[in-house]
């Protein structure tokens, strides 16, 4: 055994004063579904729902006799990590400061203020994160307490790791897994993971699953240095960093970039929502993205092949239901956006309708110029019940003379209009 490994051990057993081992479970549904053996590490049942709290809980054990019982444990989130936070502290009766944007959804607010009781104080400062995040460190400069830093810790790397250690206790093949895929953001969870593996002699390959919009991981290993994204997409707000940890890409940097899956938000969005519908299972963003990268791999690569999904959390919130929704149903091809050149004059929409098929609904109209005399910039969306119908619909427009111009995939417009 490798020091790493017995501090990991020391880890989780430190840890089951708060929750027992996340449960290893096969799923018979995307093992049907990919003619492979596919089992789920269940992160989404910690008390917290995410693995956050394991980082937190060994961050903080490994603190309490070198600071003063009365010096804070600080942090800036608005999601997970605070949460794990909150309720770490909570457990050994420690204070914490918790600096959140000031456009946090207040049910995170009230999550971690109810994880964390009389023990945690939440201030909320800035618009944006980085401003939220200057906060805090200037709190703790001004001797405020100690940062408990999301991911780039080599004692939040020990405690994420607790993932992988409790997989192989509960691992009952002869063989070992021959793949596991793990999410990645700021690499605390995947450094954890990768170096597990590695340091318990296992042979499985590792595959990371990683945000389109905000791939720093992905960057990193083809320029083989740390770079900082200029802009991301913040969707998968639970994997989004514009920067891998340097301590994790140390970790990460033997990897090549075709070892990272990069997962498309929208497609991401129709995974949430079949796991959601198939199986009751309501997964984040960032909790989907090593069951969607599935769809990347290789389907004859993988048959038969025994993959360990690990699934980091599942605080999602329904109010955003609706776009994760209409994500999905642009992904899969089922909605599109037009802007049609719509005549003012009677009988046009009763025409316009008229070219629709009984499986084609209009979900969204709208002028957007409504001072034209002659004709008028119209917003339409369309749903339909099959992607093929949309092929059948544009021939009907065409023949029919209507001018229209498809903007479903422009994400300026879409940005602006829809």
């Amino acid at each position: 055994m490798t020091q790493f490994i017995d501090d990991v051990a020391g880890a989780v057993n430190a840890l089951r004063d708060i929750f027992p081992e996340t449960p290893l479970q096969e799923n018979k549904f995307l093992s049907q579904k990919y003619g492979a053996e596919i089992y789920l590490k269940r992160e989404d049942f910690t008390p917290v729902r995410s693995y956050k709290i394991r980082g937190a809980f060994n961050f903080v054990a490994s603190m309490l006799g070198r600071i003063a019982t009365d010096a804070a444990f600080v942090c800036a989130s608005a999601g997970n990590h605070a949460q794990g936070l909150a309720f770490v502290c909570r457990h050994f009766g420690r204070r914490a400061v918790i600096f959140m944007p000031v456009t946090t959804p207040q049910q995170k607010i009230d999550k971690t203020r109810a994880f964390g009781g009389d023990y945690v104080e939440i201030r909320l400062i800035g618009d944006t994160f980085d401003q939220c995040y200057a906060a805090a460190q200037g709190f703790v400069a001004e001797g405020g307490g100690v940062m408990a830093p999301p991911f780039d810790d080599m004692r939040i790397i020990t405690g994420q790791a607790g993932v992988m250690h409790e997989i192989t206790a509960q691992w009952r093949k002869q063989q070992e897994p021959d793949l596991i895929v793990v999410p990645v953001g700021g690499g605390g969870l995947a450094s954890g993971v990768s170096r597990f593996i590695s340091e318990k002699g296992w042979k499985t390959q590792i595959r990371f699953a990683e945000p389109q919009g905000a791939a720093s991981l992905y960057a990193s290993l083809k320029k083989q240095r740390r770079i900082r994204l200029d802009k991301m997409d913040t969707f998968v707000d639970g994997a989004a960093v514009a920067e891998i940890g340097a301590v994790n890409f140390d970790l990460l940097k033997k990897y090549a970039s075709e070892d990272v899956i990069l997962v498309p938000e929208n497609r991401l969005c129709a995974t949430m929502t079949e796991m959601l519908n198939v199986e009751g299972i309501v997964l984040e963003p960032a909790g989907a993205l090593s069951v969607d990268a599935l769809k990347t791999l290789d389907s004859k690569a993988i048959r038969n092949k025994r993959i360990v999904l690990v699934i980091s959390g599942g605080n999602f919130d329904f109010e955003r239901l609706p776009e994760v929704k209409e994500r999905a149903l642009r992904c899969e091809g089922l909605k599109k956006y037009y802007i049609f050149r719509f005549p003012q004059r009677p009988g046009a929409l009763r025409a316009f309708l008229g070219l629709l098929g009984p499986q084609d609904d209009v979900a969204r109209f709208e002028y957007l110029k409504k001072s034209a005399r002659n004709f008028g910039s119209v917003l339409i969306a369309i749903e339909t019940k099959n992607r093929e119908n949309f092929t059948e619909l544009h021939e009907r427009f065409t023949k029919a003379g209507w001018v229209y111009r498809d903007i479903t995939d422009d994400q300026t417009l879409a940005d602006f209009i829809i």
